[in-house]
């Protein structure tokens, strides 16, 4: 008689390991969701800066040629303004 009370006890205790178990597989999908999303928002934020890179790079390197012409000028006034005097 003294077994009927341990059975029902491990029975509830195999129960509540149960339901704990599940609850673990419900966790470990809500963060595997959850870290594919980051995955995903991380993949598109890097796409996005290398996208703005090569366009800041585009525009140095214009600003760059622009300086480089402007400059030229401007020596080839002062030759001229030079050769003048």
């Amino acid at each position: 008689m003294g077994d009927r009370p341990d059975m029902e006890m491990l029975q509830q205790r195999i129960s509540e390991l149960e339901e704990k178990v599940e609850h673990l597989r419900v966790s470990r999908r809500v963060l595997m969701n959850l870290l594919e999303k980051v995955e995903r928002e991380k993949g598109g934020l890097v796409s996005r800066l290398e996208r703005e890179n090569r366009k800041l790079q585009q525009h140095n390197s214009r600003f760059a040629k622009s300086l480089l012409n402007k400059n030229r000028q401007i020596i080839e006034l002062q030759a001229k303004i030079n050769h003048r005097a």
